[in-house]
């Protein structure tokens, strides 16, 4: 079997078990009082970074040259996913919620960005197709997930401006 579709589909499977803890943490959120911010742009993530694995086996070349540093780059980003899951632990989710009456996360990455999982995500969908040669992927899901960024970015900040000021987050955006 071709070396780049069984990486892609290790990275769909880890897609998969991030929805399932991201679902488990979003119920206990819920079910502690969270709230839901910027519920309208969630499908559109969900579709941008579908349309982003199905895109890399589509348009995957043949042959594929796996380009090695590139597939470093994007482990590496593997292990700053980690990092980043690890230190929001029970809080994180794919989704935007927000518990009023908890800290905001200053560990791990938190402590020197304030969105490293973004920062992650942007790295990933550029290396990734770029390990495959597939530039135009990397070019145009790199522009989709700025202005995906963008907008969510926006959203959760004005979710965390609320909860650092003791204002409870608006209930969707």
């Amino acid at each position: 079997m071709n070396t780049a579709i069984i990486v892609v589909a290790l990275v769909a499977l880890e897609r998969v078990a991030e929805l399932i803890y991201s679902a488990r943490n979003t119920r206990a959120l819920r079910a502690r009082g969270a709230i839901e911010i910027g519920r309208a742009h969630y499908p559109f993530i969900v579709v941008l970074h579908a349309a982003w694995l199905a895109s890399l086996v589509v348009f995957l070349p043949k042959p594929t040259t796996i380009h090695w540093p590139w597939l470093a780059v994007f482990i590496v980003l593997q292990a700053l996913r980690i990092w980043v899951i690890a230190s929001i632990g029970s809080y994180w989710t794919t989704r935007i919620l927000s518990l009023p009456e908890a800290p905001l996360v200053q560990r791990g990455p938190y402590r020197y960005l304030r969105h490293p999982n973004y920062m992650v995500v942007a790295g990933e969908i550029v290396s990734l197709p770029l390990a495959f040669g597939e530039v135009g992927v990397a070019i145009a899901f790199s522009v989709l997930n700025a202005g995906m960024l963008a907008w969510r970015i926006s959203v959760e900040e004005r979710a965390l401006a609320a909860r650092r000021s003791g204002i409870k987050a608006p209930r969707s955006a």
